[in-house]
């Protein structure tokens, strides 16, 4: 009995960490713009992935980022804090100002091969010595971190 409450455990941690809908990623054209034949852009500016020009407009939306909290409550509270304390994960604040947008969102959206592939990631990696599992965020749900992360470091 032991046993099976254990795996019963194992197998709710691992769906919380990186289960979830596995169906394709739809992008909105209005919140990034993507071209997957285009090559990679620099690793230390834009990532690894198909996010080549994210507009982040002038003002925080607002909407998008409620949303993207919600999804931070669900989805990444568990291993990251809102301050620059780590806690299994980097803490969030000033990412923003560190990262460029669209690597953060190739990030989210494609850590395996960030992870691999990013110098930038894989020196963050070395730091918190655990990878991030692959949330199967879409393009929107991306978008919406990135806003949430914009209103925590400040933006207006």
């Amino acid at each position: 009995m032991k046993k099976f409450l254990l795996l019963a455990g194992m197998v709710s941690l691992i769906y919380a960490c990186g289960g979830g809908n596995k169906e394709e990623k739809k992008e909105t054209p209005a919140t990034a713009e993507s071209t997957e034949s285009a090559p990679a852009a620099p690793a230390d500016e834009k990532g690894i992935g198909k996010f080549t020009k994210v507009d982040l407009g002038d003002k925080l939306d607002a909407g998008m980022a409620q949303a993207g909290k919600g999804i931070f409550d669900i989805k990444c509270s568990a291993c990251h804090k809102l301050t620059e304390e780590k806690l299994v994960g980097p803490g969030w604040k000033n990412v923003t100002q560190r990262r460029k947008p669209e690597w953060i969102m190739n990030f989210v959206t494609n850590v395996d091969e960030m992870l691999s592939k990013d110098p930038k990631a894989q020196a963050q990696l070395e730091i918190c010595l655990v990878r991030m599992p692959n949330q199967n965020l879409t393009d929107d749900d991306a978008r919406h971190i990135l806003e949430f992360m914009r209103m925590n470091d400040g933006v207006k």
